[in-house]
Order: structure tokens, then sequence, then C-alpha cells
């Protein structure tokens, strides 16, 4: 099969390889994907360029998430056919073999039912941003029925799919962006209201618009915690999924309102948290509540160029197109 890997980590040019590879077989409890999309996500890149302190084992074939077909089955694994559509999540979380080629060989857990009603743009762009926003939602949709959610950066993909969850659990939404343009992509995710967060008033805004808020969904919470403080209603509840740095918490004001701050790293959830995120994310894509982001399509062979568009931010999701869809 043709694959990108890379052998050391670096920067994209000079580390990622585009190879000639022996296909992968399924062991036990696996299957074997050929892969049609791969999705890549800002992990993807940190950990190929050393932020995570981690030298591949002989290899490793990036990205956590993608789209396909299964093409084969390892013993033990019941609930997926030869033939079946599926997402892909954590790919290349402790296996060399992630999505950025045209076969990879996965946990089964992590091949989920991708309905014919969905692309498979939206397969690859699910994963770490659709399971992040479930969780930091708080993994169950139920309860969210008639609340009022906060999603900060709601252009951005985790956003993006925060504000769908929450929609499709019955949520209202107000959502934070930097830009009219980013404004009405998140109008058309379905948020009930938008505030630009570098408005002097955006706290009266959100206040005005839907009232206190039950809870945020955070993405730059050093920069937003005062804007989140206004709002926040009795017993709320902050969500966190991205890195801040150094943080002062004004105890008392939480304290005082009895409000709950959680902080959210894919790789770390339980077997059982995990799973609870691709179901809501499944329920979700069954019904159609989940749309794909703007997305910006690569071929295989453009992989580092790709990986360095990913770092520059973009709105929007970065894909390689592996195979015809």
């Amino acid at each position: 099969m043709r694959a990108a890997l890379y052998r050391r980590p670096g920067p994209a040019a000079e580390v990622l390889e585009i190879v000639d590879l022996d296909t992968p077989e399924p062991g036990p409890g696996e299957v074997r994907v050929r892969i049609v999309t791969s999705g890549i996500n800002p992990t993807d890149w940190k950990t190929r360029d050393g932020h995570a302190g981690r030298t591949p084992d002989g290899f490793q074939v990036p990205h956590q998430d993608g789209s396909g077909v299964v093409d084969a089955i390892g013993v033990g694994v019941d609930h997926l056919a030869v033939g079946q559509r599926v997402w892909l999540y954590l790919s290349a979380f402790g296996n060399r073999y992630g999505t950025a080629a045209e076969y990879a060989v996965v946990p089964a857990e992590r091949a989920v039912t991708l309905p014919e009603r969905a692309s498979f743009d939206l397969g690859a762009c699910l994963g770490v941003p659709a399971l992040t926003a479930a969780h930091c939602l708080g993994g169950d949709p139920g309860p969210l029925a008639g609340k009022v959610v906060l999603v900060a950066g709601g252009a951005g993909a985790v956003g993006h799919f925060a504000i769908e969850l929450a929609k499709h659990a019955g949520a209202q939404v107000v959502t934070t962006v930097s830009s009219e343009a980013k404004g009405d992509l998140a109008v058309a995710a379905g948020a009930d209201a938008v505030v630009l967060y570098s408005d002097p008033d955006a706290a009266e805004q959100v206040l005005e618009t839907v009232g206190r808020v039950d809870r945020i969904i955070e993405v730059a919470l050093a920069t937003n915690l005062e804007l989140d403080l206004a709002v926040a209603a009795p017993g709320a509840t902050i969500a966190t999924y991205a890195a801040a740095g150094d943080l002062t918490l004004p105890a008392s004001d939480f304290m005082a309102a009895n409000l709950s701050l959680s902080f959210t790293l894919l790789y770390g959830l339980t077997s059982e948290q995990t799973a609870a995120a691709v179901r809501w994310t499944s329920e979700a894509i069954a019904v159609g509540s989940l749309t794909p982001l703007p997305v910006h399509p690569y071929p295989l062979e453009q992989i580092a160029t790709a990986q360095d568009r990913v770092a520059e931010a973009p709105v929007g999701k970065v894909l390689l197109r592996i195979a015809e869809q």
C-alpha cells in the first residue's frame, strides 16, 4: 500500500515520506479499513513535530481520524462486516497505522458505522473534534434538553460539533466568534445567537439574547474567563479542551456561584467516557444533525503541505483524499 510515514519527529517537509508498505493484516479484535479520506487535526502535526516528546518505534503512519470501508476483519469482531462504511477515531493512538495511507488496521471499537446519508468527508471530520465536543457537553444529550450552552469559537472544529451536538440534544446555543464570516458558519451549524467576543459588551449581548448559561465549552479559558464568569448561571460548568498555559482562578467567584471547571483531553478518557461520546455522535449522525466543516482537500503526496496548512489554523478542515469517494 501507499502510505505516508515518519521515523523521527521534526518539520513536515524533512521527516514525512511517501513509501510502499506491506498492507497490514488485522489481528484479533482488529479491522482493516480501506481509507477514503484522512482528517488532519492539530494533534497530528504537533505529535509529528515533536511536541508530544515521542519518537516512533520504527515508523508512524500519522493521523487519528478518517473514513473508509471495512476491508478485512480479525478474529473476534462480530459487529462489523466487510464492505461496511465506517469513520475512525484515535487510529494512530498506540498504533503505528494511522489514516494517512491506503489502508489502516485499528482496534474494532475505533471503527464506527457511517450511515449512507453521511459523506466520507463528514466521517473524516469527526473523531477528535466531535468526540471532544460530546465529552465537554457532558457525554449524554439527555440532561442538556432545555439548557443554554455557550460555545467559544463556534467556527472551529470542536466548536462546530459542539453547536450541532448541543442542538441535537435540544439545547439553546450561543457562540462567540472573532469575525462575521465565522459567525455565518456558526449560524449554519445551528447557533441561535452569535456574539463577537471582541465587542466590549460581549457579556451583555449574551445575557440579553439567551440569559444565563448552564454550560460553557471553552477554547481559550484564560482569555475568556471574565466573560464566562459574567454569563454563567449558578451551578454552571465550564469545560475546556485547549491548553491555556498558566492560569489564576478567582476561587471565590467559582465558589459563590457553585461553578465547576473541567478539563478534557480525549486520549485520557476512560473507555466508558469514550463510548458515551461515540454513541452520542453516532446518534446525531444517524438523524442528519452533523455536517462537515468547509474542507481543504489534498492528495496523499502533499501531506507535508497539508499538515503545515493545519498548523496555520485555517477555517475549516484539512483532509487528504486517499481514494475515490
